[in-house]
């Protein structure tokens, strides 16, 4: 476990003696920063090991490389936003950049900072480096911070932490050497080249389908389109922009897949023509013609095999579960995923979601309002106790 400067490092300790009494076996290194909030001897007496904070002990090697080689897994446990710099730029400066940089097991970070330092685009472009490099980043939570302030940027709860690892290591990989394909987020058609036409997706909910699929063995691919969301490492991630782009990534990749779900929020129709200028005021009226976009769904459903699943999402704001079964039989799917905007904690942009599921033989299954993570857990629970179960 690496502990750095961060006022969140009071949890450590807490964290040490819960993995502890879960039968792990600790050793933790420490930054000279991380000693000015929780000390060595509390470290050291909970672990039931030495401490190591430098690249020489007591005149002696502290040796990195086997460090990095003995661990099963490395958790970093408070990240701070200055050690999460030279994670990404490969900076080694101290012996928990050392052992890092020599680790050969799995790389779990808890990121802790302030909200407006978690926001920076720097730290967005950081956290994007470290997970591109197969690293899994625990997501921060929302409460009061150390500045007295109130928003994200809190360290995940120790308790959060072992729960992540415990399912990390312990959840059944159900989907292994199953390829899925997941679309998330918004498309966006451009009018100029300064304007387009887009929605209000975030890809939260894609992104978590993703990951879970990840954590249960699926080999994911990931189609996103424009969001900052981060990623967790592990996944297949492809950025795209329009609907012609995500609409060609997934013909590319269909053949290949296994599962398909089709969450993305993708745009019904695009601009004929493209303005190569920004387009300038002319009168109080502008008229731009649109032309439908080819049916991603629809397209997969009619090239779909009997041994392939394809999820779909109907985002509906009347008529919804009418619309939703339509939907389903129109486009070929095995399962079909609906979100109303008339249900409270469901939509655009926010953390929780409230989802029916309907597959095609009839049957139904509803869920309560949950967080997007945990309406991940369910999609994903139903896909494999209706297609994958064991007999």
């Amino acid at each position: 476990m690496g502990v750095s400067g961060s006022i969140a490092a009071y949890k450590s300790a807490v964290l040490t003696r819960l993995l502890v009494k879960a039968g792990a076996e600790v050793k933790i290194v420490m930054t000279d920063a991380a000693k000015d909030f929780v000390t060595p001897l509390s470290l050291s007496t909970l672990s039931k090991n030495p401490v190591l904070a430098g690249l020489t002990e007591n005149d002696s090697w502290a040796n990195h490389v086997m460090l990095g080689r003995w661990a099963d897994i490395m958790l970093i446990a408070p990240l701070s936003c200055n050690t999460l710099s030279k994670m990404a730029s490969g900076a080694c400066d101290n012996l928990l950049m050392a052992v890092y940089l020599s680790a050969t097991c799995p790389v779990v970070v808890a990121p802790a900072m302030d909200e407006d330092m978690w926001l920076h685009q720097t730290t967005k472009k950081n956290l994007e480096t470290i997970r591109a490099n197969g690293n899994y980043i625990i997501p921060v939570e929302n409460g009061e911070l150390a500045s007295g302030l109130t928003g994200e940027g809190r360290m995940a709860e120790p308790e959060s932490i072992i729960k992540w690892v415990e399912d990390f290591f312990f959840r059944e990989k159900e989907l292994a050497g199953k390829k899925i394909l997941v679309t998330a987020g918004p498309t966006y058609e451009q009018i100029d080249p300064v304007r387009f036409i887009g929605n209000h997706s975030s890809g939260k909910m894609g992104v978590a389908i993703a990951e879970e699929m990840n954590k249960r063995g699926g080999e994911v691919t990931l189609v996103l389109g424009p969001s900052n969301i981060a990623v967790n490492g592990g996944i297949t991630l492809i950025k795209v922009k329009s609907a012609a782009d995500m609409l060609e990534v997934c013909e590319n990749v269909f053949s290949s897949t296994d599962i398909a779900i089709m969450s993305a929020a993708v745009a019904d129709y695009t601009p004929v023509q493209v303005a190569d200028k920004k387009i300038k005021k002319a009168g109080s009226e502008l008229a731009i013609t649109l032309t439908q976009t080819k049916d991603i769904l629809k397209t997969l459903g009619e090239n779909k095999t009997e041994n392939q699943v394809l999820v779909g999402f109907a985002l509906e704001t009347n008529d919804e579960e009418e619309n939703a079964l339509k939907k389903l039989r129109s486009k070929n799917a095995d399962m079909i995923v609906l979100n109303s905007l008339q249900d409270a904690g469901a939509g655009f942009g926010l953390d929780t979601n409230k989802i029916t599921i309907f597959d095609k033989s009839g049957q139904r299954f509803p869920f309560e309002v949950k967080s997007k993570k945990e309406v991940a857990t369910d999609i994903v629970n139903t896909i494999i106790q209706q297609f994958y179960a064991k007999n």
